[in-house]
């Protein structure tokens, strides 16, 4: 039996050594390319001291896109402006700083119209013809900036 044979396991998260791994070897190939991965997790939490978490909204950054995650309101906080707040905080965080887009997935019995009425463009609808409440819509929604920088390695002294 040969020992160093290669198996598969199923893990409930990814061991921090093996993300930095995983990350680091993205980067290193990346370079190769003059892509800069520029993968970065970030987090905007609503909060009050009455009621702690009102909601969240966490994603990251991957070359010249922002990603999202999970976008979250407490029920007793839903229909007052917490998501569009949300929405519009991470906007301002990363305009002007050289993304492209905002992207991110909603189910059917999610918020799709929320997104739209947001600002977002419908890209495509992934069809759940067994449970149509899991059917996916994908969105994005683009920066109108003249100059997109992220996600490529600078050359000639600096500049792209």
């Amino acid at each position: 039996m040969e020992e160093n044979k290669p198996t598969i396991e199923v893990l409930d998260h990814l061991p921090k050594a093996v993300e930095e791994a995983i990350h680091n070897g993205f980067a290193v190939h990346g370079q190769d390319h003059g892509i800069d991965v520029n993968y970065k997790k970030f987090v905007f939490v609503i909060k009050n001291a009455a009621n702690g978490f009102m909601g969240i909204l966490n994603g990251y950054t991957a070359f010249a896109e922002i990603y999202i995650e999970d976008l979250w309101v407490a029920a007793p906080h839903r229909g007052k402006g917490y998501g569009k707040k949300l929405l519009t905080t991470l906007e301002a965080h990363f305009r002007g700083k050289g993304f492209n887009n905002i992207n991110l997935s909603s189910s059917a019995y999610q918020a799709p119209g929320f997104y739209k009425k947001c600002g977002f463009k419908e890209e495509f609808v992934r069809e759940n013809k067994k449970n149509p409440k899991l059917t996916k819509t994908f969105l994005a929604k683009y920066f109108e900036e003249e100059v997109e920088t992220q996600g490529i390695l600078p050359t000639n002294g600096g500049t792209n």
